[in-house]
């Protein structure tokens, strides 16, 4: 049997899928709900399938890359910023070395060591890994939190894009007559297993998910529909 080791420990965290997972989910909930909630406001104002069919294939096209390029512009600024506090902390490193030291020391004071065994540890710290220590206790960035735009933005748009399609079929296949009823009960559907599969990757609580995200489905579908049937055009 293989020795232990800490990256085969943190495997078994949850933490490290939380970039990834974030955005996938985010992608997929707004896909589904956004385009279903387009398709049932249309299909409430409207008895053709034409109209229904258009909106939702332009909201699944329009909703795609808007949420592809809004993650990646967020996630780069959020980059820019960790990159920019990086930067100052390594002149302040070179240009007062002895502040840096004692901050460092504080820091592992207040986690609850010893003021001597804290100087000491930033001691070691700042012999080996100066700048790592200080970029991941003062300014609490990690690997972990960094997000990567170009991994967020094609995640967003792809889960976008197959919790979008789901609505789509339904618009292509449904009867026009029954098409809000339909679209609504497949919605949920998919926002059940959607939140389930989203708390068993995350490791939290399924109901609470499952509620959570049939909860704000259901509002939004119903208010696209009641804009829908206070705009009946009938075409």
């Amino acid at each position: 049997m293989s020795k232990p080791t800490i990256d085969n420990y943190l495997d078994f965290h949850y933490i490290h899928r939380s970039n990834w997972l974030r955005a996938a989910v985010f992608g997929a909930n707004d896909g589904i709900i956004s385009i279903s909630s387009l398709a049932i406001g249309v299909a409430a104002a409207s008895h053709g399938r034409e109209p229904i069919l258009l909106a939702t294939l332009a909201g699944l096209v329009a909703g795609a890359l808007s949420i592809s390029a809004g993650e990646y512009v967020s996630v780069s600024s959020q980059t820019d910023i960790e990159q920019a506090d990086i930067e100052r902390e390594k002149k302040e490193l070179i240009d007062m070395p002895e502040e840096e030291l004692m901050i460092l020391a504080q820091i592992y004071e207040r986690r609850g060591l010893k003021k001597e065994t804290a100087l000491q540890v930033a001691k070691e710290m700042t012999e080996t890994v100066a700048l790592g220590a200080h970029v991941r206790d003062e300014l609490g960035i990690t690997e972990m939190s960094q997000a990567n735009p170009i991994q967020a933005a094609l995640a967003s748009g792809a889960a976008f894009t197959a919790g979008g399609f789901l609505p789509l079929l339904v618009t292509l296949l449904a009867p026009v007559q029954w098409m809000e009823y339909i679209l609504y009960a497949v919605t949920i559907g998919a926002l059940i297993i959607l939140g389930a599969v989203a708390a068993k990757a995350g490791g939290s609580g399924v109901t609470k998910a499952i509620l959570r995200i049939v909860i704000w489905g259901t509002i939004a579908m119903g208010l696209s529909a009641l804009v829908g049937y206070l705009f009946d055009v009938r075409v």
